[in-house]
């Protein structure tokens, strides 16, 4: 939920375990908890189920993860030029001029790198997501991990245990590989410029980060809740179809 400014007034954060639907029920039941008595505008569906979930909630407006990312990056950082978006179930790299979309490029076949992939893994080697983020800041010799798939990644990091690696090693190792991965695969023949935004669950792990910044020798910048940009961004855009169709925001009234 959003005020009047944009700011973020409520939110929660759920996975769909194959039920979007269920979920955004959920969810729905949840921001009513924290924003109670609050009247909404105007309701945005985007991500995946959105036409499913739209239906059911009969929405204001639908939009695709690209416009909707893009929509927040540009809202919180005018500047933008270039967005690495990595989320739950797949990742995405757009390019953007002036606050519009010029190019975007996305990988929806394998899951390598994806947030589920690394909880997954983080699960394997019995840490949690953040711990296994904050482990890889300590890594000095980061692991050599091959493997340009969730089979072959594994089965490399397995090999690396045997072979007495260290396990803040191996995790870096593996961030190290996901990025190199992500910037010849998903962003593979496009110029990445600065400013560069990233954003999806998996900017919230240290390690990717620093992978990604030292790969590409610049500092990312990071939103202050990067898994809910999508959903931030499909907010932005109600509020503005909102704005304009009632003539200006001191108009609106709530949220």
């Amino acid at each position: 939920v959003l005020d009047r400014a944009g700011k973020l007034s409520a939110h929660t954060y759920l996975a769909t375990q194959g039920a979007p639907v269920a979920a955004v029920r959920e969810g729905l039941k949840e921001v009513t908890r924290q924003a109670p008595g609050a009247d909404i505008a105007a309701v945005a569906i985007t991500g995946s189920g959105r036409e499913l979930v739209s239906t059911v909630l009969k929405a204001s407006l639908v939009k695709n993860e690209i416009t909707a990312q893009a929509a927040a990056a540009a809202f919180q950082h005018p500047a933008v030029r270039t967005i690495i978006e990595i989320g739950g179930q797949d990742s995405k790299i757009i390019l953007v001029q002036d606050g519009l979309v010029t190019d975007f490029g996305m990988n929806t076949v394998c899951a390598a790198g994806t947030g589920s992939f690394l909880d997954h893994q983080a699960g394997r080697l019995g840490l949690s997501p953040e711990e296994f983020g904050s482990l890889a800041l300590k890594s000095q010799a980061p692991a050599r991990i091959t493997g340009r798939c969730t089979v072959f990644a594994e089965s490399d990091m397995i090999h690396q245990q045997q072979t007495g690696a260290g396990l803040e090693d191996i995790v870096y190792g593996l961030c190290k590989t996901l990025v190199h991965n992500y910037l010849t695969s998903v962003a593979a023949g496009k110029a990445i410029q600065p400013p560069v935004v990233f954003q999806g669950g998996v900017a919230r792990n240290p390690g990717m980060v620093r992978a990604f910044e030292e790969e590409l020798g610049l500092k990312l910048l990071i939103p202050p809740h990067p898994e809910l940009t999508g959903a931030i961004g499909a907010a932005l855009l109600a509020r503005q179809e909102v704005c304009a169709s009632v003539g200006g925001l001191s108009e609106i009234h709530g949220n």
